[in-house]
């Protein structure tokens, strides 16, 4: 039963309580379905593709992974393997699909294979090709499906017929129709084929590797495994070369054409039946972004918009695109602000935070939002779906929270979470009724995060502060973890309860739990983001010790014992914490940490320190394995474990071997907890669980706690 396991088992078994909930949801423009992804249990990994017929108000399964593999088990190819590291997808079956036009037909993979789905009567069936299959996409029009294997960009009809090569690879360094590493792990650009609104000709990305360096990961538990190889484009490095060229189905390829040199990053494709395809290009640095039109003809690209920056210009989700009028819709930085324009003018103002765009409707475009710095209330850890037009932002979703949306027609799809409620709703919205509800099977967790937002310090940093349950004046001063993610892409407090659980958690087992987001997460000015440039180690830092040494003064903490985790950029700053002002952290658990940025990827690492070549001074500074990294006086040493995953390919082992062998060679004592078979995810259940015991039991130990 739920109630009978630990916390620490429930949050691994339900891969933190996301099993058996609904997302990836797609809407049917004539407004009849409603089509998404969810397992049939809390802790069962598989999804199935769902449809909820709004007319006869009934669910049925469009494809279920059990019944077409024939109960068989998943295998994965490395495309696969890799698509879904850089996504962060922990669950199994039917992972990500893609739709036609009407939503009537969908497409997917399972263990390499393809399959489609007609969406209107629940039927799924397999298409016979060549595989593995990666990222199946419908034409348009539904008639065709096109897909990636081996790096080959083929095309099959929809009922399994005429399967043929588009473009094929000229070399083992190239790839047709696929997303690069860092576009998938950096730009969100997790595709690398766009079909024409007629579906005729498909943009397709070439993306050829041979200039990266090659890196190797390999198995120490295994000894008798050969490594694998893997091209890291580490910061200063080469990157793949990419590039787009049309290709029709008639067989004729036409090459686009824009000044790679200039701007080599491809961050952004659009190509809808309201324009021409848009790209969204950009410069190594990030200084520079261009918004290009292509001529189908010819190749050729025209500017529409430039965007400069003098520290860096950020990618967002939903632009660029057209409105149906014809209106470049794009995400700029105004008065200090993040504002929704359409054509030449900005539809929003300094007080709302524009995040992303989530839909362009014939009248409006639907945005998620935050209030941004213009706002009278700053409506912590809060994201809103608001409605934009001409007149202003009306917003949608109602009560404090967390919400986003999916929308076609007069169909949205709204999903909220709250503090006071574990999960999140899913509620179907019509001409902005409600007429359904998606139903979850997540489980309810078996603690409840008793959680206080609010802001610390001069700054005003953003907090979330839990203290044990049952807590009570008379306990007296509790000793302090801090919990924070703490950098760029991360924002931790937020108004939504489970994103709070296992700080709770760790808070029960005798600790008052601090979450900040300091200088340098994102969504609350460009600003607040932008001030960490070329200062990871000073502002990031800076920032935690503001938070804790403030919020002493509102609560009941212990100054003389604190500690600190982190897992990734987290882990850094658990790092850096310990090292850099052990008069502050007393103990610290650094999880896959980036320990010299040397060793990082060039979109991420150079968007905030710069190129290492012209900012050697810069990486030193912000690194822990310098001189720098570990100046303080050795009296003051605290104890540090370090937990890494042996598979890690986003943040490679090296990074903590070479923490540990400086700490070593400084003769100061640490532990190092190496996780065999572990990627930059922890989603086997006992590795999942032991580490949170492991943790609390090095904190306990560390600090003195009973």
């Amino acid at each position: 039963m739920t109630g009978q396991l630990s916390f620490p088992r429930q949050h691994a078994r339900t891969q933190r309580f996301s099993l058996g909930a609904p997302r990836a949801f797609t809407v049917s423009p004539d407004g009849s379905r409603v089509v998404f992804l969810r397992s049939r249990s809390g802790t069962d990994r598989a999804n199935v593709l769902w449809v909820l017929d709004l007319d006869a108000g009934r669910e049925y399964p469009a494809a279920d992974p059990m019944i077409l593999l024939g109960g068989a088990d998943e295998e994965l190819s490395a495309e696969e393997r890799a698509r879904r590291e850089r996504s962060r997808e922990g669950s199994a079956g039917v992972v990500g699909y893609a739709v036609d036009n009407a939503v009537e037909l969908a497409a997917f993979a399972l263990s390499g294979r393809l399959f489609v789905a007609e969406l209107r009567g629940g039927t799924a069936r397999e298409l016979t090709v060549p595989g593995p299959v990666v990222d199946p996409r419908p034409s348009p029009d539904g008639r065709r499906v096109a897909y990636v294997t081996g790096g080959t960009l083929r095309v099959v009809e929809a009922d399994g017929s005429a399967d043929r090569a588009v473009a094929e690879p000229e070399n083992d360094t190239t790839t047709w129709g696929l997303a690069e590493f860092i576009a998938a792990e950096e730009m969100d650009r997790s595709r690398g084929f766009w079909w024409s609104p007629d579906g005729t000709a498909l943009l397709a990305a070439r993306a050829d590797d041979a200039p990266v360096d090659r890196w190797w990961i390999a198995d120490p538990a295994n000894p008798g495994r050969e490594p694998a190889e893997v091209a890291y484009p580490a910061a200063g490095t080469a990157n793949a070369s990419v590039s787009l060229s049309l290709l029709r189905l008639d067989g004729s390829r036409t090459d686009v054409l824009w000044d790679r040199e200039q701007h080599p990053y491809l961050a952004r494709v659009h190509w809808s039946a309201d324009g021409a395809p848009l790209l969204l290009v950009q410069s190594r640095d990030q200084r520079s972004q261009v918004y290009l039109t292509v001529d189908t003809v010819s190749g050729a690209t025209r500017v529409l918009h430039v965007d400069e920056d003098a520290i860096w210009l950020d990618l967002f989700a939903g632009v660029p695109a057209w409105s149906p009028q014809g209106d470049l819709v794009r995400i700029a930085e105004e008065d200090g602000a993040r504002v929704l324009v359409v054509g030449d003018r900005a539809l929003t103002g300094p007080g709302t935070h524009v995040r992303a765009v989530l839909d362009v409707g014939d009248d409006d475009v639907l945005v998620s939002a935050s209030a941004g710095p213009g706002a009278a209330d700053p409506e912590t850890g809060q994201a809103h779906v608001y409605r934009v037009d001409e007149r202003g932002a009306e917003r949608l979703s109602e009560g404090e929270g967390w919400h986003s949306a999916v929308r076609s027609g007069a169909v949205t799809v709204l999903v909220s979470a709250s503090l006071g409620r574990a999960g999140s709703e899913a509620r179907v919205l019509r001409d902005g009724k409600q007429i359904a509800v998606v139903t979850s099977y997540a489980q309810e967790p078996v603690l409840t995060a008793r959680v206080a937002l609010t802001e610390a310090g001069e700054r005003r940093i953003p907090c979330a502060v839990l203290l044990p349950t049952g807590y009570t004046e008379g306990d007296g001063p509790l000793p302090v973890l801090m919990d924070p993610y703490g950098g760029p892409h991360g924002q931790r407090v937020v108004a939504a309860h489970n994103a709070h659980l296992t700080s709770q958690w760790f808070a029960d087992q005798g600790f008052a739990v601090i979450v900040a987001d300091g200088r340098g997460t994102p969504h609350r000015s460009p600003a607040w983001e932008k001030s960490i440039r070329d200062d990871f180690a000073g502002a990031t830092l800076d920032d935690q010790v503001e938070a804790v040494r403030a919020l002493a003064g509102e609560y009941p903490l212990d100054l003389t014992r604190v500690g600190i985790r982190g897992w990734s950029y987290g882990g850094y700053l658990a790092a850096l914490a310990v090292l850099r002002r052990p008069d502050v952290f007393h103990a610290g658990i650094a999880g896959a940490p980036v320990t010299d940025w040397r060793l990082y990827d060039t979109h991420y690492t150079e968007r905030y320190l710069g190129h290492p070549d012209e900012q050697p001074a810069v990486y030193a500074r912000n690194s822990l394995v310098t001189d720098e990294g570990l100046s303080e006086p050795a009296e003051q040493t605290r104890p540090l474990m370090i937990v890494h995953g042996l598979a890690d390919d986003n943040v490679v082992a090296a990074h903590t071997l070479r923490l540990s062998s400086a700490l070593l060679a400084a003769g100061r004592p640490h532990e190092v907890l190496p996780l065999s078979g572990v990627t930059h995810m922890t989603p086997q259940e006992q590795v999942a669980e032991n580490l949170l015991l492991l943790q609390v039991d090095f904190l306990k130990r560390s600090l003195g706690v009973a």
